[in-house]
């Protein structure tokens, strides 16, 4: 199984082009680089004797087992040479039958992060609805940083409000950063009461996390919070970019937010001060 570097021999190609045509693009180097996708176009319908005469657009075509395709993805990700757009083109291409065999990706915890993450993209764009409940999983027992959980959670939006009930029932059992996860998600199905309170009690019971959930409140867009909203930002208690973020919440909701007021002391405040 041969992990040709497709994005390498591409270069080679586009920089033999720009050295044959220097001189009719020596006055406009703009023109040039608009010339590029049509030059892309040309390499991916030219025969090339590195691929045997075949042609690095049709190359992957021929292949029908997505089984046989995924092992050739995690390969090159092994070898840590770029994945051939080509090769994901058509693993898409191929719809439900690449469906059963990305899942089975997902759910392989050997398999390279990078491998798993591709597949959460790929399942994406064939507008996949199978691996939510994995997707729920997975957000339900993030930490801070998580980039597989941030593609899932880009994924469960994309699924639609579908997703909305069973996103709710996890929420109770999520660790904080799956729980603000989450509320994200949710905030871009407005009009369920269930919503609304969840982004309440949390904005309400964590005064310390209350600049991002008062941006989660200004993206639900239920005016029933600008009351709350309108309490906290009068705490004296409250940092510069708290009262920033509580202010922005407030004119998205349609509030009149109060005049700025003075932060003496407040680190970003201060350097904000002297840069003015």
């Amino acid at each position: 199984m041969k992990c040709i570097n497709f994005d390498e021999r591409f270069e080679r190609y586009a920089t033999d082009w720009m050295r044959k045509n220097a001189a009719k693009y020596q006055n406009n180097l703009d023109r040039m680089e608009a010339k590029m996708p049509e030059v892309y176009l040309q390499w991916l319908n030219q025969p090339a004797e590195w691929l045997d005469g075949e042609t690095p657009g049709g190359y992957f075509l021929r292949y029908t087992d997505p089984e046989a395709l995924i092992s050739w993805m995690r390969e090159y990700y092994r070898r840590k040479v770029p994945v051939p757009d080509q090769l994901l083109e058509r693993l898409t291409a191929l719809g439900p039958g690449a469906e059963h065999a990305l899942l089975s990706l997902l759910a392989d915890e050997s398999a390279p992060e990078e491998a798993r993450l591709t597949a959460i993209s790929l399942l994406s764009e064939m507008e996949s609805a199978a691996p939510r409940d994995q997707y729920i999983a997975w957000i339900a027992r993030r930490q801070e940083r998580d980039e597989r959980a941030d593609l899932a959670a880009e994924a469960l939006i994309a699924m639609g409000r579908p997703v909305v009930p069973a996103v709710l029932r996890a929420v109770g059992g999520a660790t904080r950063a799956g729980r603000e996860t989450f509320l994200d998600i949710l905030c871009n199905f407005p009009g369920e009461e269930a919503i609304y309170a969840l982004a309440i009690s949390m904005f309400e019971q964590d005064p310390s996390r209350r600049a991002l959930y008062a941006s989660f409140l200004g993206k639900l867009g239920d005016a029933r919070a600008l009351d709350p909203l309108r309490e906290a930002i009068e705490d004296a208690s409250l940092s510069y970019l708290d009262f920033i973020e509580l202010r922005n919440a407030m004119e998205a909701l349609g509030g009149e937010a109060p005049a700025e007021r003075e932060f003496a002391g407040d680190p970003y405040y201060e350097t904000m001060r002297r840069m003015d």
